[in-house]
C-alpha cells in the first residue's frame, strides 16, 4: 500500500509522470449480494473507513459513503427495514472510477466535474477493469501541491541559472565600463530575477560605444528579447562600426523585426514587441558626443552651468511591428568638456510610482539629485540617488526593471 503522505516532493518528479497509482490505499470491499447488516459490522471494525467499495465480480460498481449511510440507518425503523436488504440500497451508484494509470492532473480535473462528493467520500481505483483500492480526495489535494510545488522549484532553479546567464552576458561591458571611465556609476536592477533592461559597452581606439535598452516585458519575455536585441545589435556593430548610432539603431531595429516576425506591413504579427534605447559614441579626441534616442532622453550638465540639458530624439521604439522598415533615427551631436556629467536611464527610474502622493518619481527629480550632488564622486553621487528613489518608492510594487549609467568626463 502506498501512503501519499510518505511521498516526498523530491520524489514525484522522478516517476516519468505521476499517476492514480501513487494514490492506491488498500481497503475493505464488500460484494453487491451482500447485506447492509454486513456493512454495518464492517464499519464497526474499520473506524478510519471514509466510504466502502462495493464489487460485482471483482469489478467495483459504487461506493457507500460512511456519513450518508450511518445517518440513514440511524433513523427510526430504517435498521428494521433495510438491515437484511442488498447494501446497494444505499449505495452511490456513480462514483468516480478511474484507471491506476490515468495521470494525476487528469484525475484531479475529473473529481473536480464529478463534485464534492469525490472529495469527501473519495473514489475507485482500477487496473484493467478490476478492484484494486480507494484514492482519497485528501490525499490527491496533497499530492497536487508537492508536484505544484516541485514545479515552482524547477521553475526558479531554471530562472536563477538564466540570471547567472544574463549576469555573464553584462559582466564583459561592466568591466569595459569600469576600465575606461574612472568616474562611474552603474545600475542594474530587474523587476524580478531576472529583467528585460541591458546594457552594452565597448572600447574602441579613438573613442568608446555605449548603449542602454529596454525591451519590452520584464522577467522571462523581457529577457528573451534582450538576447535577440543584444545578438542584433553586435552583429550591426561587427559589420558598420560605433561612430554611427542611428544606423546602428535603424539596422537593429531591422534585425528584431525580422527575428521576431514583425518585418512585413502586410502579415500579421503574433507579437508587437521591441525595445527603447540611447547608442552613444564618444570620440576621445574631440570630447564629443554622438547619440541617437529610442523614446529615451538623455541628460547631460556640462560645468559651470546650472541647468541640466535634456536631449531627447525620436519618439518610436525599435523593431516593433508599427515601426517603419526604413524608420532612421537621427544623430544628435553634443560637445562635452572635462568635468561634464553625462546620465543616461530606463524609464524603471522614473516612472516608479511612490511619495506620499503615489505619482512618478519623474525626470525632475533625478535632475535635482545631479545637480544638488554634482560635486561628489559619480559612485557617490549614484548611491545617494538610489538610496532616495528606494525610499520613495516605500511599500510601492516595482513597476520596471530599472538601469542607470552616469560618468563624470576626467
Amino acid at each position: 500500500m502506498t501512503d501519499p503522505f510518505n511521498v516526498s516532493p523530491a520524489s514525484i518528479p522522478a516517476m516519468q509522470r505521476p499517476t492514480a497509482q501513487l494514490l492506491v490505499t488498500q481497503a475493505p470491499a464488500i460484494r453487491s449480494d451482500e447485506t447492509n447488516a454486513e456493512v454495518l459490522e464492517i464499519f464497526g471494525r474499520h473506524r478510519e473507513l471514509v466510504s466502502l467499495p462495493v464489487l460485482e465480480n471483482g469489478s467495483p460498481i459504487g461506493l457507500i459513503s460512511r456519513n450518508i449511510f450511518m445517518s440513514q440507518m440511524s433513523r427510526p425503523y430504517y435498521r428494521e427495514l433495510y438491515e437484511k436488504k442488498s447494501c446497494i440500497a444505499f449505495m452511490d451508484k456513480s462514483p468516480l472510477i478511474v484507471d491506476v494509470g490515468m495521470p494525476i492532473e487528469t484525475l484531479a480535473a475529473r473529481a473536480v466535474e464529478s463534485g464534492d462528493k469525490t472529495l469527501a467520500d473519495g473514489f475507485l481505483i482500477v487496473d484493467d477493469g478490476q478492484f484494486v483500492g480507494v484514492g482519497a480526495g485528501l490525499d490527491l489535494m496533497h499530492v497536487l501541491v508537492e508536484l505544484q510545488r516541485e514545479k515552482n522549484r524547477q521553475v526558479m532553479q531554471s530562472i536563477d541559472y538564466a540570471s547567472t546567464i544574463q549576469r555573464a552576458m553584462l559582466s564583459e561591458s561592466l568591466a569595459a565600463i569600469q576600465a575606461t571611465l574612472r568616474d562611474v556609476g552603474i545600475v542594474w536592477e530587474p523587476r524580478d530575477v531576472i529583467g528585460g533592461d541591458f546594457y552594452h559597452f565597448q572600447r574602441y581606439g579613438d573613442g568608446w560605444f555605449a548603449a542602454i535598452a529596454d525591451c519590452t516585458g520584464h522577467g522571462v519575455p523581457g529577457a528573451f528579447l534582450t538576447l535577440i536585441a543584444s545578438s542584433s545589435l553586435t552583429h550591426a556593430l561587427d559589420r558598420y562600426g560605433p561612430r554611427d548610432p542611428a544606423l546602428l539603431m535603424s539596422e537593429v531595429s531591422r534585425g528584431m523585426k525580422l527575428a521576431l516576425g514583425q518585418h512585413s506591413a502586410t502579415r500579421h504579427a503574433d507579437s508587437n514587441d521591441g525595445m527603447d534605447a540611447v547608442f552613444l559614441w564618444f570620440d576621445d579626441a574631440k570630447l564629443a558626443l554622438t547619440s541617437a534616442h529610442a523614446k529615451m532622453p538623455l541628460f547631460v550638465l556640462l560645468p559651470g552651468q546650472d541647468a541640466v540639458q535634456s536631449i531627447e530624439g525620436e519618439r518610436i521604439g525599435i523593431g516593433y511591428a508599427d515601426t517603419p522598415a526604413d524608420m532612421f533615427w537621427k544623430n544628435r551631436n553634443t560637445q562635452l568638456a572635462r568635468g561634464a556629467i553625462v546620465c543616461c536611464f530606463t524609464d524603471g527610474l522614473i516612472d516608479q510610482i511612490g511619495g506620499p502622493k503615489n505619482i512618478a518619481y519623474g525626470k525632475k527629480r533625478l535632475r535635482l539629485a545631479l545637480q544638488r550632488h554634482r560635486a561628489l564622486p559619480i559612485s557617490e553621487l549614484t548611491g545617494l540617488l538610489m538610496e532616495d528613489f528606494h525610499a520613495y518608492q516605500g511599500a510601492q510594487m516595482r513597476r520596471d526593471d530599472l538601469t542607470l549609467l552616469s560618468f563624470r568626463l576626467d
